[in-house]
């Protein structure tokens, strides 16, 4: 979170490449086990702070203008979109998938930002211990009857709200396809 610039060893902007990227390749390797162990889950960790981010598509790497704030938004809303087109795209599979907003959580997420770890140190008594944090996550991995809520956003254990770009179908198809490209796969 907050990084500055700087690009993974495939050349990808890091929080695009990390955040989105990798969960999208590694969902992409384990589908055929995932498909074969259904019923199975796929929890991908985004964030709140998916509200204050925006597809750039035509500088998706921050190339022409970087801000290492609205890149992390970038990245978790491109996790929400992620997730609503996995969705669609593995109806009928027994596999379901799931975004999640931990909430604040006590780690190192903010070390690149002095101002946040300020923010971290003040408000301390209110931010999540890691457990406290985790379970939004683990609720969705194992919570029965999440099934017909395949593709949606969860906080605090409960589905939630998401900005209108993360219901936006025809920017989640999109970055699909540019996914793909990216990482030079096919996945229909």
């Amino acid at each position: 979170m907050m990084c500055p610039y700087s690009k993974t060893a495939d050349g990808f902007e890091t929080h695009l490449g990390v955040n989105h990227l990798g969960h999208f390749l590694l969902t992409y390797l384990l589908l055929g086990r995932l498909k074969e162990s259904a019923p199975a889950r796929v929890v991908t960790l985004s964030s709140v702070a998916h509200h204050a981010g925006k597809i750039r598509f035509h500088d998706l790497h921050g190339d022409k203008r970087y801000c290492n704030g609205f890149a992390y938004c970038h990245s978790k809303l491109a996790n929400v979109l992620f997730t609503r087109e996995l969705a669609k795209r593995l109806q009928g599979t027994g596999v379901t998938t799931y975004a999640v907003h931990p909430g604040i959580v006590s780690s190192e997420l903010v070390r690149h930002s002095f101002l946040l770890c300020l923010f971290w140190r003040l408000f301390s008594p209110f931010i999540k211990s890691a457990w406290q944090g985790a379970q939004t996550s683990l609720h969705c991995a194992l919570a029965e009857g999440l099934e017909p809520l395949s593709g949606k956003y969860f906080s605090d254990c409960k589905r939630t709200w998401v900005s209108a770009r993360a219901r936006n179908t025809k920017t989640a198809e999109r970055l699909w396809k540019v996914s793909c490209e990216l990482l030079g796969i096919q996945w229909e």
